[in-house]
C-alpha cells in the first residue's frame, strides 16, 4: 500500500486503485495545517491505514517547518497518543 499526495490531503488505494483512506488538512495560516477529516473505508480499518495517513500530514508539516491543529476526532486521538507528534501541536 501506498500512500499518495493530492490537494491539501493523502490517501490511499487498493490494488486495483480504488480509494479506501484518506486525510484532509487545510492551511489557517502559513506556519498551521489543521487535520479536518481523516477516513478508512471499514473493510480495511485495523491496518493502521489512518495511522499512516496522519503521520504522512506530520511528516510535511515537519517538512515545511509548520505546526498543526488537530481538528478531527481521530487526530486529536493520535496526537494524545504520540508524543512526538505533540511538538508540533499548535497550541495557540
Amino acid at each position: 500500500m501506498e500512500i499518495k499526495e493530492g490537494k491539501n490531503r493523502f490517501y490511499v488505494t487498493d490494488a486495483v486503485g480504488h480509494e479506501i483512506g484518506e486525510v484532509t488538512y487545510s492551511a489557517v495560516r502559513d506556519s498551521v495545517l489543521s487535520i479536518d477529516h481523516t477516513v478508512v473505508d471499514p473493510q480495511y480499518r485495523g491496518r493502521q491505514i489512518a495511522q499512516q495517513l496522519i503521520k504522512a500530514v506530520v511528516d510535511k508539516a515537519v517538512g515545511d517547518h509548520k505546526q498543526i491543529i488537530p481538528a478531527c476526532s481521530y487526530a486529536k486521538a493520535q496526537f494524545a497518543r504520540v508524543k512526538d507528534y505533540q511538538q508540533i501541536e499548535f497550541k495557540g
